[in-house]
């Protein structure tokens, strides 16, 4: 049943426990048990929403950064990574096997911006031995979700064996 919940909610965090009942055919008390249970446990950890911002009047510049660091004993990469998350502007932040060491995503209003973010806060904290940065030009999918509407339903590719 939880799997059923995760699976469901993770494609649309809209679902009502009512519509997760029927779905999975069981009753409301028991989908919101196990919500609560999953919440207090830490698998569900919020609900955001997925906002197309290239469909709104506002600017938003998405960067992904390459970040090499020295991790140091007792400390390993988990105390460096909690001082690059604790950033505002860092919207996710991943440990990376190969070429380098963490992922940074953030968000900013303009490339200037995620500039100054890189040379002031990122590259400044101690154990950092470099980053690479690279600018989102257009999202495609995101979260398992097309973020682009499509004109016409016809027009699509027909794939034969």
């Amino acid at each position: 049943m939880r799997k059923q919940i995760l699976d469901a909610i993770s494609r649309n965090g809209r679902f009502s426990t009512e519509d997760l009942a029927a779905l999975l055919a069981t009753d409301k008390e028991t989908v919101e048990k196990y919500i609560k249970e999953m919440e207090d446990e830490g698998v569900i950890c919020g609900y955001p929403t997925l906002i197309n911002w290239d469909n709104t009047e506002f600017e938003k510049v998405t960067a992904i950064i390459e970040v090499k660091v020295t991790p140091q004993r007792d400390m390993g990469f988990n105390k460096i990574a909690e001082r690059i998350y604790r950033f505002e502007e860092v919207e996710s932040l991943y440990l990376m096997s190969g070429g380098f060491d963490l992922t940074v995503i953030i968000a900013g209003r303009s490339m200037k911006e995620v500039a100054r973010f890189v040379t002031e806060k990122l590259s400044t904290l101690e154990y950092i031995n470099s980053t690479a940065t690279y600018f989102v030009l257009k999202k495609y999918k995101e979260h398992g979700l097309v973020m682009e509407k499509k004109e016409n339903e016809a027009e699509r590719m027909l794939i034969t064996p």
